[in-house]
């Protein structure tokens, strides 16, 4: 049987600031939640904005680089796979969730960020250190 293809492309805007884990056998794991919003007429001509949440995780070196300067309202561009999850709740009952296993984080600019000096925000240039693995860095 032929490989499916699994991959998503989202752009939106960090809903709050990432956190950076480590597994119990070292790996590294950023958790992200990732706001994407779409604006449209209804029926009554009023325009009304949906705006759906994503749970993203980036694993190994890049989740550890994006970790170090990623904040609250970043806009990104988040390329990666559907992962559907299971789960035992306290209570017994069983329970559902899907999550995105990004494979390309691209920062998009935007966000809270301003340069401009206008007051809000913050002023600084944000990059990525020096020691952030680049895309060939890293194993998947």
């Amino acid at each position: 049987m032929a490989d499916g293809l699994n991959q998503v492309v989202l752009v939106g805007n960090l809903g709050a600031d990432p956190e950076l884990k480590m597994t119990g056998s070292g790996r590294a794991v950023l958790n992200m939640r990732l706001a994407t919003s779409k604006s449209y007429l209804d029926a009554n001509k009023v325009r009304q904005e949906r705006t759906e949440w994503h749970s993203v995780k980036v694993w190994g070196p890049r989740a550890e680089g994006l970790g170090r300067f990623l904040s609250k309202g970043d806009r990104l561009t988040i390329v990666g796979e559907i992962r559907y999850t299971q789960w035992e709740g306290d209570d017994g009952t069983k329970r559902y969730g899907c999550e995105i296993i990004a494979r390309d984080v691209v920062l998009g600019g935007g966000g809270n960020r301003r340069n401009d000096n206008g007051g809000g925000g913050r002023n600084e240039e944000r990059t990525p250190p020096d020691d952030y693995p680049g895309d060939d860095d890293i194993p998947f």
